[in-house]
């Protein structure tokens, strides 16, 4: 797997070069051997570029090195892509807004749908409200406009 995450670093490396982006990329893993998630985070000035909207092109430019790096090795590689830390803000925000939104469904009864989301990001607003007292969560939609419902819940 090291030799894995090796290639992705360094075709990681050459988008940015063809890009013209300066970024550091430095290698951590999570988890443990039989079930290791590797990210390559980026560091440098001015990356909100690479972030995009809401997240879509750092989510893009990680799809694209997952099927490149899996092209060239004939595996799956499990790696996630990171700026600055904003994949751990993003997830602190986002459950953040589910809380209150499920607050907000406990007191008023009413159904409360979020903007269209990322599967990760939908994945976010599930865990954070799978144990909330009052409320269930539900996906609905096709594609890139697939969002969270809260629903009220007895």
């Amino acid at each position: 797997m090291r030799e894995a995450v090796s290639v992705a670093k360094e075709l990681l490396e050459k988008l940015l070069s063809l890009m013209g982006i300066e970024a550091g990329v430095e290698e951590t893993q999570t988890g443990d051997s039989g079930r290791a998630q590797f990210n390559l985070e980026l560091k440098g000035d001015d990356l909100g570029v690479l972030i995009g909207r809401r997240g879509q092109t750092l989510a893009s430019l990680q799809y694209l090195l997952y099927l490149m790096a899996g092209h060239q090795l004939k595996v799956h590689v499990p790696l996630t892509i990171d700026v600055e830390g904003y994949l751990e803000r993003r997830s602190e925000s986002l459950q953040t807004l589910a809380t209150r939104m499920a607050e907000r469904v406990v007191t008023t009864g009413q159904i409360a749908v979020m903007e269209p989301m990322t599967p990760r990001e939908r994945r976010i607003i599930h865990l954070a409200l799978k144990d909330y007292k009052g409320v269930i969560t539900q996906s609905i939609g096709e594609g890139d406009y697939r969002k969270v419902t809260i629903v009220p819940h007895k």
